[in-house]
């Protein structure tokens, strides 16, 4: 592999593979495609356990349309790499939420939506309820009851600020 600057490298497969892949990741110009496209690859598979399932269909209908953002919502785990979890969670549903959550590829975000997925809402002092943040890790919380379309758009320009956030700090500071 030869460009501009006079790289060649030559050896073993495997290691020119490494080397290859180390040069590309020092430069910015794809660091930032790859980024851009993880921003807009916002693929959530989501569990419509109350009533905020039908706020996050809302916010998928033309109305709102947050397939414009990149939010596209997928039926199976393996294809995506966000889960929402939607209001109430009981205590079995948790183990099937995190063997979701476990069978989905890296990287992965989850945003909680509604108060009964952040603090038990109605039902806060019940048995059998579990708060989102007890069984996984909560990148972004979007309160109300239910909340709006409008403030899961907010919450997924939130996740997006985070992702960008996290991703500059892959850029080596001599090419920012």
């Amino acid at each position: 592999m030869a460009d501009g600057e006079g790289l060649i490298f030559l050896g073993n497969l495997e290691e020119v593979a490494k080397k290859s892949l180390e040069y590309l990741k020092k430069k910015e110009p794809i660091t930032k495609m790859v980024s851009w496209g993880v921003n807009f690859s916002l693929w959530p598979v989501h569990l419509m356990t109350s009533c905020c399932g039908a706020e996050f269909a809302a916010a998928a209908s033309p109305r709102f349309d947050l397939e414009r953002l990149g939010f596209l919502p997928f039926g199976g785990p393996r294809q995506t790499n966000l889960i929402v979890v939607e209001g109430t969670t009981t205590w079995k549903m948790a183990r099937v939420v995190r063997r979701v959550y476990d069978q989905m590829p890296a990287p992965k975000w989850v945003i909680a939506m509604g108060a009964c997925a952040m603090d038990g809402g109605i039902f806060w002092d019940s048995y059998n309820i579990v708060v989102a943040r007890d069984y996984l890790p909560v990148d972004v919380y979007v309160p109300g009851c239910p909340p709006r379309p409008e403030a899961l758009a907010r919450g997924v320009m939130m996740l997006k600020e985070k992702i960008d956030r996290e991703r500059s700090n892959l850029i080596p500071s001599e090419q920012r």
